[in-house]
C-alpha cells in the first residue's frame, strides 16, 4: 500500500540563529510545532525528521518523529531543499520497499500552521486533481518592483480596484513556504517540489510568519500570545 508520508528537512547548521530548529518558542523547540501539525494529519502514515544532527534528532524523536540522518554534502548552506527530500523518500523506498505515494514538506521554521491545514490541503490536492501544492497568503493588492531604478507595477494602477471589490484575479498571492505537497514521481522525475499542475491554498497572514532571524522568534511569539487570547475571547462568547 502506498504511503502519504510528512517530511521536514531540519539540518544543524545555522549562521544567524545557532540551534535554530530547537531553540525555545513558546515553551518547547520551534521543530516540536511542525511535527506536532504531521502527527494531528488523519491522512499521513509517517512523519520523518531528516537531518545531519544528532541533538536535533534526539528532539525529534521525543515529540514523535522517525529520523532520517541526512549525509553533510546534502546539509550545506547551499543544499536546496529537494536533496533533503529526494534523499529521504529514496531512503526509505529502498531500505524499506515502501511506495510513498505523497509527500508533504513542511518547513521547520514555520510553527503557526493550523492544525488541520495538512487534511485540508492533501483533500484540496485530490479534488482538484493537482500534482503539486503549496500554501499561500495575500498581503496586499498592489505590488511594485523596481527595473532599470524605475517603479514598474505588477498590477493595473490605472484601474485600481477598491479591495472590498476585488476579485481573486486582482488578488496577488505571496508564497509562505508552510507547506508543499507533491506527488513522488514530481518530486524524484523533476528534482522539485512543484510541477505541472500546481494548486494553491491561501492561508491567513496570521498563520503564514515563518522565522528567519532572532526578531522573528520575538515576533511571533507575541502572535502567539494573540491568536490565544483571540480565541479565548471567542470560546468566552459562545
Amino acid at each position: 500500500m502506498k504511503q502519504n508520508i510528512v517530511i521536514i528537512p531540519a539540518r544543524g547548521g545555522s549562521k544567524e540563529i545557532p540551534g535554530k530548529n530547537i531553540k525555545p518558542l513558546g515553551g518547547k523547540p520551534l521543530l516540536a510545532y511542525s511535527i506536532e501539525a504531521a502527527k494531528f494529519s488523519q491522512k499521513i502514515d509517517r512523519v520523518i525528521v531528516s537531518t545531519d544532527s544528532k541533538e536535533i534528532a534526539v528532539v525529534s524523536q521525543k515529540y514523535g518523529a522517525e529520523i532520517i540522518m541526512r549525509p553533510q554534502a546534502l546539509a550545506t548552506d547551499s543544499s536546496p531543499s529537494e536533496d533533503a527530500l529526494i534523499h529521504a523518500v529514496e531512503s526509505l523506498e529502498s531500505n524499506e520497499k515502501v511506495q510513498v505515494d505523497l509527500i508533504v514538506f513542511l518547513q521547520a521554521t514555520s510553527p503557526l500552521r493550523p492544525p488541520e491545514l495538512i487534511d485540508q490541503c492533501i483533500d484540496k490536492l485530490i479534488e482538484n486533481d493537482g500534482d503539486s501544492l503549496l500554501t499561500v497568503c495575500s498581503e496586499h493588492l498592489f505590488y511594485w518592483r523596481e527595473s532599470n531604478g524605475l517603479g514598474e507595477s505588477i498590477h493595473n494602477y490605472r484601474n485600481r480596484p477598491m479591495r472590498q471589490l476585488a476579485s481573486k484575479s486582482d488578488i496577488i498571492y505571496k508564497e509562505n513556504s508552510s507547506l508543499y505537497i507533491m506527488k513522488r514521481d514530481i518530486l524524484i522525475k523533476q528534482k522539485n517540489r512543484l510541477g505541472r499542475k500546481i494548486i494553491l491554498f491561501p492561508m491567513e497572514v496570521e498563520d503564514s510568519f515563518e522565522i528567519d532571524s532572532k526578531f522573528d522568534f520575538w515576533l511571533i511569539e507575541k502572535v502567539m500570545e494573540w491568536k490565544a487570547q483571540k480565541h479565548l475571547g471567542q470560546m468566552n462568547s459562545q
